[in-house]
């Protein structure tokens, strides 16, 4: 089959590779229809690495993905040929101490597609997975928005860990399409504000189109002083989503004593720092969110009636061949990208 492969710092091949095959009786045998282009692959496409996790090329990376079920394992019996899917990229043990209490986000011995040392990623016409791994989707959901369902599932999750949302006064620091996934969550769950910033003006109209009532953007002003003139009594809940110092210090300044911190983004360093005396003082409680739990399937189902509507976010597309020309338009923050779109047939 043919994937797109990682050949360097900024460097990318197709390449044909054999063809997957189901191993394990329990596996889905996938063709790709869509894939998101996500700020993660865009770390180690420009600098072949996050944190500790090292590209060793060549290497396959990508992991929010749409699919059709090709071939089954002989012990599946919840999917058939034909079925369409969408992927959630992580792939658990079952048996491990995090998998038994209900955390298999964190599971022992957790893989992950596209990242180092774990699983080539989606970047394929073909893939197998676990059936668990995989959920349907209804037909009246493209192919595009099946592959949303990865980072908008993030986007539940971080709200649900966060603090109790209706009537809340919320603030999200980067408006990516994590930051819009949360948005749109928080506000399915009632939150009553949401003041967004980022230093991109076409996502910043993006968030007030999604129900932001203030934008701003901490390159052209005083985020903390204006958020406070708005709300003098702070704000009950901050997601932190673009893994910025400055956005951290914010983000404290923001909160309200009792106040919680949502760490969504990921830092291009390996250590950040807090105001410490400010952050005592006010007691804010401080959740570091590690990409979703249990989540695919509320997300599927508020996307399907419409309570969560993302399809905005979804700003370009290619096709599979013109994958390098994606990831540069996505590094370069190009156009107004919001979310890249790569595409085989898929159902737009």
């Amino acid at each position: 089959m043919k994937a797109m492969v990682l050949t360097g710092i900024r460097q990318m091949a197709m390449m044909d590779v054999a063809d997957p095959v189901i191993e394990r009786d329990t596996d889905l045998l996938l063709r790709l229809t869509a894939i998101g282009v996500c700020g993660s692959d865009i770390h180690y496409y420009t600098t072949g690495r996050i944190g500790s996790q090292v590209v060793r090329y060549p290497f396959r990376v990508g992991h929010e993905c749409a699919a059709v079920v090709e071939k089954t394992g002989r012990a599946v019996t919840a999917f058939k040929p034909g079925d369409r899917v969408a992927v959630d990229p992580a792939m658990w043990c079952g048996s491990c101490d995090q998998c038994l209490s209900g955390r298999f986000h964190t599971c022992r011995r957790l893989t992950f597609l596209g990242c180092p040392g774990q699983a080539e990623g989606c970047l394929s016409e073909r893939l197998v997975m676990p059936a668990a791994s995989c959920f349907k989707v209804p037909d009246s959901m493209s192919d595009e928005i099946a592959a949303l369902v990865e980072p908008l599932s993030i986007g539940v999750y971080a709200a649900a860990q966060s603090v109790p949302l209706a009537n809340a006064a919320v603030g999200i620091l980067g408006s990516g399409p994590i930051g819009l996934s949360i948005l749109l969550a928080a506000r399915a769950s009632g939150a009553r504000t949401f003041y967004v910033t980022d230093r991109i003006e076409s996502r910043l109209r993006a968030a007030a189109a999604a129900g932001a009532v203030w934008t701003g953007n901490p390159d052209r002003e005083d985020v903390v002083a204006a958020v406070t003139r708005a709300e003098p009594l702070l704000l009950d809940c901050v997601f932190e989503c673009c893994g910025k110092q400055e956005a951290l210090d914010q983000a404290i300044r923001l909160l309200k004593p009792g106040g919680t911190l949502m760490l969504v983004g990921i830092p291009s360093v390996d250590r950040v720092s807090f105001e410490i005396d400010l952050l005592r003082r006010r007691e804010i409680r401080i959740q570091n969110v590690r990409r979703q739990n249990e989540k695919v399937h509320e997300t599927i189902a508020l996307t399907a009636s419409g309570a969560i509507q993302p399809g905005f976010m979804i700003t370009h597309r290619f096709p599979f061949s013109q994958t390098k020309a994606a990831f540069d338009l996505v590094d370069a923050y190009s156009d107004g990208v919001i979310k890249a779109m790569i595409h085989f047939q898929e159902r737009v």
